[in-house]
């Protein structure tokens, strides 16, 4: 083959590129030069019924062909393609004065960061200190940390999500069952006394109208030389008064067992229902709110905190509980369903916060 007819193929395949004065155009002169029966690759084809050394001499300069061929075809379609945006710009315009679409639509806050604003306002105002945990924990936070024992039910596979990572020396990994998990990070880090409460995520293995597989728990714990059960009382009396904006609040103290406090109790408060209607605070009926107790001082010592010296006291809420009783919310799968309907019943417009 003469280099008289590589030359020729070159300034062919090239002529076709340049006088491509559109996208569709460009796209059809890449067919004709480099497609499946284009002029560069039936060029090759011919390649196999020629000797090995002509063949590898020729198909490397046709190959350099089709290399230009390809570098050109890229910088045709961008400078094709600037042009073709530079027309339409020029073409198109916005007229910003017209009025707008009836199609906006207003965000709204979700209940559940309407109530977790509300607590954090509470609990600062008492001077608890905000604290956080990692979502995925050990199985020394989650469990050892807080008195629960290797047998207890609440370790096993049905309750528990396990996350498929390495154990260390803290146990398997897993997506944290409750914040009491932050509990032990937090006596560690601040010591006693302290004050200090957390509202952060957990999940458990449940999913009916009153359970979901994750939920938002708030924990709250006082530590210091003289905490009990009066201090307790009175603080959860104080927080419910406060979040559900009533002066009478009721409540009922039962006894209970948890792992991490001795003793334990549960918390009702007292309601009326009239006319499918709830009123929080009194009454003659009695619903379960949360519970609490004295922390054991396995947890104290623990975190090395002298359980001789310091007692202390915590208690948890069910955050998407709470924001039910207050907001009227039905069911629990709604919160975390993301159904437009349910967030423009429930939801809370940004300036009323």
């Amino acid at each position: 083959m003469l280099k008289s007819e590589l030359d020729k193929l070159l300034s062919s395949c090239m002529f076709l590129i340049d006088r491509c004065v559109s996208s569709q155009e460009l796209e059809q002169a890449k067919v004709a030069t480099l497609g499946k029966n284009g002029r560069v690759t039936l060029m090759l084809k011919g390649l196999k019924d020629m000797e090995i050394d002509q063949r590898r001499e020729l198909g490397a300069q046709i190959n350099s062909i089709k290399e230009q061929v390809l570098q050109r075809l890229v910088q045709k379609f961008e400078e094709l393609s600037a042009r073709e945006m530079e027309t339409r710009l020029s073409s198109e315009f916005v007229d910003i004065s017209m009025p707008a679409r009836d199609t906006y639509r207003d965000g709204r806050l979700h209940p559940i960061t309407k109530v977790h604003e509300e607590i954090l306002e509470i609990f600062a105002n008492y001077g608890f200190r905000f604290v956080d945990g990692p979502d995925i924990d050990d199985e020394y936070n989650n469990f050892t940390a807080v008195n629960i024992p290797e047998h207890h039910p609440a370790r096993t596979m049905h309750d528990t999500f396990y996350v498929n990572l390495l154990a260390d020396d803290q146990g398997r990994k897993l997506l944290r069952t409750h914040t009491t998990a932050v509990e032990n990070r937090a006596l560690r880090l601040h010591g006693a006394p302290s004050r200090f409460f957390t509202i952060g995520r957990v999940f458990r293995s449940d999913y009916d109208a009153t359970h979901t597989p994750m939920f938002t728990q708030i924990e709250g714990v006082v530590v210091d030389k003289d905490v009990g059960f009066a201090h307790l009382k009175w603080l959860l009396t104080d927080f419910l008064r406060k979040f559900f904006n009533t002066d009478t609040v009721n409540l009922r103290i039962r006894p209970s067992f948890f792992p991490f406090t001795e003793p334990s109790i549960e918390v009702d408060i007292a309601y009326s229902q009239h006319k499918g209607k709830i009123t929080l605070g009194s009454g003659e009926n009695w619903m379960e709110i949360c519970g609490g107790g004295v922390l054991h001082p396995t947890v104290l010592q623990s975190a090395d905190i002298d359980s001789q010296l310091y007692r202390g006291m915590a208690f948890g809420f069910g955050l998407e509980r709470l924001t039910s009783l207050k907001y009227g919310v039905p069911d629990l799968r709604g919160y975390f369903e993301s159904d437009e309907r349910w967030r423009k019943v429930f939801g809370f417009h940004g300036f009323t916060r």
